[in-house]
């Protein structure tokens, strides 16, 4: 395993070691493809494969919630909403803040 060793993190990997990647990945049989990727795609973005695998909300809505929601509706059936952009202002911030840009 000494070519082949485990990289630590932030270790760039050798054009060899990708090429053995490959190499594997190309021995794979299709039905373990699929599961590869997902590894894959949760170690390039852990908080996206977290999102994606995370429960439904399985919550009852309560008839609180039920009330609030249909007079929200009603309120809007009546009246403009009010524009993102001009609540970011009203609270002090810019859209460049909440976009995470550094326009500090």
């Amino acid at each position: 395993m000494s070519q082949e060793r485990q990289q630590t993190q932030g270790e760039q990997a050798t054009p060899a070691a990708r090429r053995r990647a490959h190499e594997l990945i190309d021995c794979l049989p299709d039905a373990q493809i699929s599961a590869l990727v997902g590894l894959l795609n949760t170690i390039v973005d852990p908080v996206a494969a977290a999102l994606r695998d995370a429960p439904d909300d399985d919550e009852p809505i309560t008839e609180e919630e039920e009330r609030a929601v249909a007079e929200s509706r009603e309120w809007f059936k009546h009246n403009p909403g009010v524009p993102f952009e001009q609540v970011v202002a009203e609270l002090g911030f810019t859209m460049d803040q909440v976009r995470g840009s550094k326009g500090d």
